[in-house]
This record gives structure tokens, sequence and C-alpha cells, in this order.
């Protein structure tokens, strides 16, 4: 009776941590566009047109804003530990800019080096002007009078 409490409790003792250290797994995840080296190396300026390039890659993950000659592919691979947030391990950016008549002009690939890490600044956004607390700003015209703006007769008789 002994061993079989002695042994649940080292089977419990055993899941638990099992449980515990499987918060601990590194998660990764992929964003975009899946990478093919072969595919992505393919397609070359002078040779290949907007048709050619939609066979190969498929439909790009989004257009230019300004103008409709540039295609964006985009795939980010990331990792997550537990809770953190995730950082990227891998990223491409592959821009295939076309012509008037819809022929390859240029193809370009970035990777991490232009990803630009952004930290807040607090909790509050800077401003310009004077600071002051909440009961400043409620009762802060009592006792204005004749202030500019004020509405109201003027103790001044130059003026009516």
């Amino acid at each position: 009776m002994r061993s079989q409490l002695k042994m649940h409790m080292v089977l419990s003792g055993l899941v638990a941590g099992g449980l515990l250290l499987s918060g601990c797994t590194q998660v990764r995840g992929h964003q975009g566009y899946i990478v093919d080296p072969v595919l992505t190396n393919a397609i070359q300026a002078g040779v290949d047109n907007r048709a050619s390039v939609e066979a190969t890659l498929g439909r790009p993950t989004f257009t230019g804003q300004f103008e409709e000659n540039t295609w964006y592919y985009v795939s980010r691979e990331t990792k997550q530990l537990a809770f953190n947030s995730p950082t990227p391990r891998n990223q491409m950016v592959m821009r295939v800019t076309f012509d008037e008549t819809g022929n390859v002009t240029a193809v370009d690939r970035t990777g991490l080096e232009l990803v630009a890490s952004i930290n807040p600044d607090g909790d509050t956004t800077p401003t310009l002007g004077r600071e002051r607390s909440f009961f400043q700003e409620l009762f802060g015209n009592i006792g204005a009078v004749g202030a500019p703006g004020a509405q109201g007769a003027s103790n001044d008789p130059t003026r009516p």
C-alpha cells in the first residue's frame, strides 16, 4: 500500500515537472510567403514579365501603395520562448519592379538588416506646453476676472 502511494506521488511529480518544462519550449512561427529559393532566384530582370512572375511565385504579398508596378513578397520566421514576445530569426523581402509594358526591370532582396527595433518612450506621449495637474486644469480659471476672452461687464471706464 505504501509503495503504491509512493509510486503514485513520484509519477504525479514527473507529470507535473513535464508540464512545467513544456512551457519553456521554443515556439517557431512563420508569416507571409513561403520562400522556395529555386523559384525566387529564377526571376530575372529583362527575361520575365508580370504573367510569368505570377505563374512562378503566385500572387504578391502586397503591391506598391503609390504605383502598382511594384510587387512585394514578404516572408518572416520568428522564435518565441514561453511568454516572451516573438523575435525575428529570418526575413526576406523581395521587391519586383515592372515597367509600363509589364516586363521585370529590377528584383531586389533584403533581409534582417533592415529590421528596426522601436522602443516607446514610457506610457505617455510627450507634449509641448505647460504641465498642469488635473485640479489646476479644473479650477485654474477661478478668480480670473476680466481675463481676455471672459464674458461680462468690465470695470474699465474706457470700455463699455
